[in-house]
This record gives C-alpha cells, sequence and structure tokens, in this order.
C-alpha cells in the first residue's frame, strides 16, 4: 500500500496507535537486498511458507551473479548444494548440458548474465508467498518491540512495511551498520583472530572490486573500439597477459587469447574481470556516503574502460565489443561493481581459519553445525593496492569447509540475520566465504534460519541448529562437503547427518582450485573406527575399550549397539538394513562399510537428534 509522504518518526507513532491500519504491510520476513544470498533466503524462506518481501535496488535478481555481471561460477561444482544445484540445473538445462558451460578455463559454470537473471526470476515468481520490489532503496530501518519497520523510496513514494524478522543482504552490510552493530572491516591482526598468516597489525585494506565489462564478439571484420578514455596510458595494463596459474610455482608465461578465454562465456560472449594488470580497482567505498561512492565507481568504471579499450586497441580484439542488450544500462556495463569484501560483524561464533584448516582438531566442533559448503581456494585480489602486505593467500592450502550457523547471527541482535560477505568471518577466510556458491548457501540458510524462528516461535540465537540443518537436507542442501555424497543418490541424508555429529569424519585434501573433503561411502568399518567416533555421544562408551582395529561385522555392530541401546537383536538390524533398502542382507558375518553404518547409526539410534550449541558441543 503506497502512502502519503508523512515522517518516518510520525508514521511510528500512527503505527503504534493503530496496528490494523498498516496489516496489508506486515510481512513475516523483510530482505534488504536482492543479490546472490537474499534471493536466495527469500526463495527458501517463502517455499517455507513465510511471508517475505525483497526489497531490491536494481530491476534484476543474483547481485554479483547477475547485476555485476561475475557470471563465470567459482568452485562448488562437486557440490551442488540446494539453490545452487537448482540454479546450476537450470542453466545446464537452458544451454543444453553441463558441458555447454564449461566455456571458459577456471570455472566450470558460465553463463550470460541476463540468463541468469531470468532464470532467478523465474524461481522467485514461483514462490506465491515471496514479494519482490524492484527499483526500491530502503531509507530507514527501526526495531522496536519485537518488530522492524522499514521505509524504502520507490519511484519517488515512500513506503513502509514490517516484520519481526530481517536479513541483511546489502552488498556492504549496510543495513547492520545503521542499526549501530560492531563490525570489523580489513585485515585483522595476527594475535587477535588467531591466525599466522594474518599481519601483524590490524589495517582498514580490503579486498579489490571489480567493474566487469561483458564483451562480444561481433565477427572478425567489424570494430567496436570504444573512444579512447582519457588519462589512458598502456602501461597500466602491460603485464596483463603474463598469465600463470597462482596455485602453482610455474613462471608466467605471455598468453594474450588465455587471458581474454578466461571469463569466456556461451554465446560468443566474454566477461572481462582480470586482477594481473588488468581491471581490478582498488578503493575503499564501505563507509562513504551513497554520494561519495557514486564519484569513487565512477573512476572504477573508468579503469576498466581503459582496460577494455588496451584489449581492443593495443592487443587488436577490435572485434570484442562491449556486449549491447545484456543489461538494462545505458552504457550496457553492469548495474553494479563486485565487491569482493563487506563489513564483518561479530556473530555468536567467529568463523576463522583453524575452522577450515583442521575442522576436527579446532578449538570448538562447529563442524557439527555446518549449513553451507565452500571448495574453492582462499582467494584474496590486492595487486592494485601497493600498501597491501605481501601476503601469497593462495597459498594458504585448506580442504572444503562448511560454513557453521552462528556466523549469520549478530552476538548483539537476535533478530537480525546476516547474509552476503558481511556474517562472522575472518578477513582471511572471507576469500573464499565470498565466491557465488557459497554466497548462495548462506542465504538459503538465512531464509531456512529465519522460518524455524518464526514457526518455532524464538529468537534467533534460541532456535534449534538441527532442525535448521534438517529442514536444509530437506531441499538436497549439503551441510557436510563431502564430495562424494550427493543429493541425488541414496542414502544422502543419513551419511550427511552421521558426518555432522562426528562419529565418522571426512578426510580433507587440499587440491587444486577445488578442494575435497571425502567421506569414503564404500569404505569399511572398524570396530575401534566406530566405537571411538561414538564416544563424545554416548557415556556408554567412554570408558569401552573392548573394540579392535579389525572390520566391523554385523555381528560386533549389534553387541556395541546392545552397550547403547540394549535388546537390539540381529534380527531388529536386518529390518531396518531391508526398510533402508540396502543393498544385499544383513547378516552377522557381513563386513559394514561407512553409508551401511550411517544409515543402521540414523535409523537405530538417530544421534543426529541430539542438540548442539552454536559451538557444536553437545547441549547437556
Amino acid at each position: 500500500m503506497k502512502l502519503i509522504r508523512f515522517s518516518f518518526s510520525v508514521i511510528l507513532i500512527l503505527m503504534g496507535l493503530s496496528h490494523s491500519l498498516f496489516a496489508q504491510n506486515n510481512y513475516d520476513l523483510i530482505i534488504v537486498g536482492g543479490g546472490a544470498s537474499g534471493t536466495s533466503a527469500g526463495i527458501s524462506a517463502g517455499r517455507e511458507g513465510l511471508k517475505t518481501l525483497i526489497i531490491e535496488p536494481t530491476t534484476w535478481l543474483g547481485g554479483m551473479l547477475t547485476s555485476a555481471g561475475v557470471s563465470a561460477i567459482d568452485g562448488n561444482h562437486q557440490l551442488p548444494s540446494g539453490i545452487w544445484g537448482e540454479f546450476k540445473a537450470k542453466l545446464e538445462e537452458h544451454y543444453g548440458g553441463e558441458d555447454k558451460l564449461a566455456t571458459g578455463w577456471v570455472s566450470n559454470t558460465l553463463f550470460e548474465p541476463k540468463i541468469g537473471n531470468e532464470i532467478l526470476q523465474l524461481m522467485a515468481e514461483s514462490v506465491p508467498s515471496l514479494t519482490v520490489t524492484f527499483k526500491s532503496d530502503w531509507n530507514e530501518v527501526s526495531y522496536e518491540n519485537k518488530l522492524w519497520t522499514v521505509s524504502y523510496l520507490k519511484n519517488g513514494e515512500e513506503y513502509i512495511v514490517q516484520a519481526p524478522l530481517l536479513i541483511d543482504a546489502t552488498e556492504l552490510g549496510d543495513v547492520a551498520a545503521a542499526q549501530g552493530l560492531e563490525y570489523r572491516l580489513g585485515m585483522d591482526a595476527r594475535d587477535e583472530i588467531g591466525e599466522s598468516f594474518a599481519p601483524e597489525e590490524s589495517n582498514d585494506i580490503i579486498q579489490d572490486l571489480t567493474y566487469v565489462v561483458t564483451l562480444e564478439d561481433f565477427g572478425k571484420s567489424a570494430d567496436k573500439t570504444i573512444p579512447k578514455p582519457s588519462n589512458y596510458d598502456p602501461e597500466e595494463f602491460a603485464c596483463a597477459c603474463a598469465h600463470a596459474d597462482p596455485i602453482t610455482d610455474n613462471d608466467p608465461t605471455l598468453d594474450c587469447g588465455k587471458m581474454i578465454d578466461y571469463g569466456k562465456l556461451p554465446n560468443g560472449k566474454y566477461m572481462i574481470n582480470w586482477p594481473n594488470c588488468g581491471n581490478d580497482y582498488y578503493v575503499n567505498i564501505v563507509e562513504m556516503t551513497p554520494e561519495e561512492r557514486e564519484t569513487a565507481l565512477e573512476a572504477a568504471r573508468q579503469a576498466s574502460l581503459r582496460f577494455i579499450y588496451y584489449i581492443q586497441h593495443d592487443l587488436g580484439y577490435k572485434n570484442l565489443g562491449i556486449a549491447e542488450n545484456e543489461y538494462p544500462t545505458e552504457d550496457d556495463l553492469p548495474m553494479i561493481p563486485y565487491h569482493r569484501e563487506s563489513r564483518r560483524y561479530f556473530g555468536l561464533v567467529d568463523f576463522t581459519l583453524p575452522y577450515v584448516r583442521t575442522p576436527y582438531e579446532a578449538p570448538n566442533p562447529l563442524f557439527r553445525t555446518g549449513i553451507a559448503v565452500g571448495d574453492y581456494t582462499i582467494d584474496h585480489h590486492h595487486k592494485k593496492n601497493l600498501d597491501a602486505p605481501a601476503i601469497d593467500f593462495i597459498k594458504i592450502r585448506v580442504p572444503s569447509y562448511n560454513v557453521p550457523l552462528g556466523a549469520l547471527i549478530p552476538k548483539d541482535h537476535s533478530a537480525l540475520i546476516l547474509a552476503e560477505k558481511s556474517i562472522s568471518v575472518s578477513n582471511i577466510v572471507n576469500g573464499a566465504t565470498r565466491l557465488q556458491p557459497v554466497v548462495l548457501g548462506i542465504g538459503q540458510a538465512a531464509g531456512v534460519l529465519a522460518a524455524v524462528s518464526i514457526k518455532e516461535k524464538k529468537p534467533l540465537d534460541e532456535v534449534s541448529i538441527r532442525e535448521v540443518q534438517t529442514l536444509l537436507l530437506s531441499h538436497n542442501a549439503y551441510i557436510m562437503p563431502f564430495l562424494d555424497t550427493n543429493p541425488l543418490s541414496d542414502h544422502f541424508v543419513a551419511m550427511q547427518k552421521i558426518g555432522a555429529t562426528g562419529i565418522f569424519k571426512g578426510e580433507g585434501v587440499p587440491y587444486l582450485w577445488e578442494n575435497q573433503t571425502w567421506f569414503y561411502p564404500d569404505r569399511l568399518v572398524t570396530e575401534y573406527e566406530l566405537v571411538d567416533g561414538m564416544r563424545s555421544l554416548y557415556p556408554e562408551l567412554k570408558d569401552y575399550w573392548g573394540a579392535s582395529g579389525d572390520y566391523l561385522t554385523g555381528e560386533r555392530f549389534q553387541e556395541i549397539m546392545e552397550l547403547v541401546k540394549p535388546n537390539t537383536p540381529l534380527l531388529e538390524i536386518a529390518q531396518v538394513w531391508k526398510r533402508r533398502g540396502l543393498e544385499g542382507n544383513f547378516t552377522s558375518e557381513k563386513k559394514l562399510n561407512r553409508k551401511e553404518v550411517s544409515v543402521l547409526l540414523d535409523e537405530l539410534l538417530n544421534p543426529f537428534s541430539k542438540e548442539v550449541n552454536w559451538e557444536g558441543e553437545l547441549k547437556k
């Protein structure tokens, strides 16, 4: 409902006097920002029945995926989790198969930005309880009497909406900042964050941003060279063709074609998002006013145009012109820049490097609280800032990982959910969690978290972590980064659940651009492996040392079950085996593998039902 232009304070008074006057503007959840996380959050919350509103300043959904033109996906090719997996499948359907998306040489999934937007808009439109208001800029946000009140401007008119929960899915964490929440910006000090790779002292240096440009091949005879930009100097881009894989120690190779093909998209288009003497640009606009941001970003746009002129004029690719009709903008450039870093707030837990590198040896078992997964390496862009410390972030070897739920909830606000790149994460780890599939996963988890909070009528910090994870699993999302389990395969949920208890641990491997964690479903289990994994959950096994290194048989499994759940005969186990569709027959002599034991434990003991706190410890 459109309102007469009262002042915001007057409207709040009127709302207090007559709540019913504004009833039709009430929602269960308001999401500020329709970027990658905001879109994913809206879809997931709406599917759970929440009346949800997304407030988006552009005319597109998807943010960095689409509006910023970053349409070459980094990572999670083998982790098609939840909404990311759905989006990827729809891209494959549109273009005619998975192989049709592998047009570049780093990413396995590349697409035209406008197609990505169309797919996301169709996904959003299929959710009846989700409303998106485009060309809408949030104006003021307040929280009082357990209710958020948000005013936003659209076409020069002011609108007021209310909801008990709000998600900050803005690109730079602006809404949470307006509430006075404490945040970090830039690099953390080594001793403060507990990361040996961090600089000795903190600073305010963030990652370079990029005004991406989408080029199109107009044919060999075409000349699409843009007018020479002011202040053009080809020396600015002299090393652009010096390519080397940063995860190796090989010398650079001069290969301009490979530089161009890095972001080759379907249908003869190219994403220009190049860090080596390319169109990365350093500017920290996070704490600027909107007017200051606009001026600073214009300089970033001009830097990208200079690079395009260099590609066309100096390198000779005059047939590659700025793609026409790709974006709904007058200059055919993306609507927003690609922000790699944002404010990072303090959550119920802080997701730092030890929880990524060695999750099972970290100070707390945060892996038990995982809600989104990622496998891309830690990737920072600092080449355009000469003052940035010389840290080779990519050489920080890590396996794949999961993001803890507590990182999405600020420690000083139990009705606000953090999304996009503003979660409680260290500067170093943000280099991995900022990537597109992870942010989509964070958004999906944020929407599900809101749904559980509303349905259970609990503040966010009292929500059941296991309930959130269970709902995510029901939507084919990963909570553990096991690449050899798949939502479409048998017994995915059981293995994810048992992995999230820590009974069976994954094995992490730092590997090229797609790090790995293996569950090894078909690997035989030893007696000791099972008992040792169960000790922390079942006091009955704390002092039990009767398990050997022999492979676990059906008979020994039954005997161990008797210690935890008396009167569990072999017949009952065999019935569970058959009912859950495990292959073959259960016998006392059969040697059991991880998948089979996971399914049996899930059915017989349901260890996943044991609630954990935000640090991942079992609740007393």
